[in-house]
């Protein structure tokens, strides 16, 4: 039989979380942070455990996310934007290099950085993922976050 190794129950007792939002698409995004913000007091977070840091667009996030996790004060780091696509291909690098960028920040500091990054082609689409018909991802990623952090407290170090 394997040894299966559990999430850590007590992971979300006096941890800190972040969430980076981008201001880019506030119509949208403000409904990600919300429900990010209430899915870490629902699993009782505290209220200060919880920063919220506010970016112009969603090609600042990579940069703040990596700040935080240099502190190394954080369980998880939850980043949330919302990127249309427009009549130029702009979206497509900026979801690339967004994508990257938080990819290499997790890997380096072994610290779940979560990708709440819509990348729709409308309008409509990006508000149906921020609380309409197909759920909030803001919420999911939280829900991500606080999962991820008790299965990395539950790991052995070394």
């Amino acid at each position: 039989m394997p040894n299966v190794i559990e999430p850590a129950a007590d992971a979300a007792k006096n941890a800190r979380y972040a969430v980076v939002v981008s201001e880019w698409n506030k119509a949208v995004t403000a409904k990600l942070a919300d429900g990010a913000v209430a899915t870490f007091k629902e699993a009782g977070v505290a209220e200060e455990g919880v920063d919220v840091v506010w970016v112009p667009g969603a090609w600042e996030i990579p940069v703040v996310a990596q700040r935080l996790a240099d502190t190394c004060r954080y369980a998880g780091i939850v980043t949330l934007g919302a990127v249309i696509k427009g009549e130029t291909a702009h979206d497509h690098w900026i979801n690339h290099g967004v994508t990257d960028a938080l990819m290499r920040i997790a890997t380096e500091h072994s610290l779940p950085v979560l990708f709440g990054v819509l990348m729709c082609d409308t309008m409509e689409q990006a508000l149906s993922r921020a609380g309409g018909a197909v759920g909030n991802k803001g919420v999911e990623c939280a829900e991500a976050a606080l999962r991820m952090a008790a299965i990395l407290k539950a790991l052995p170090t070394s």
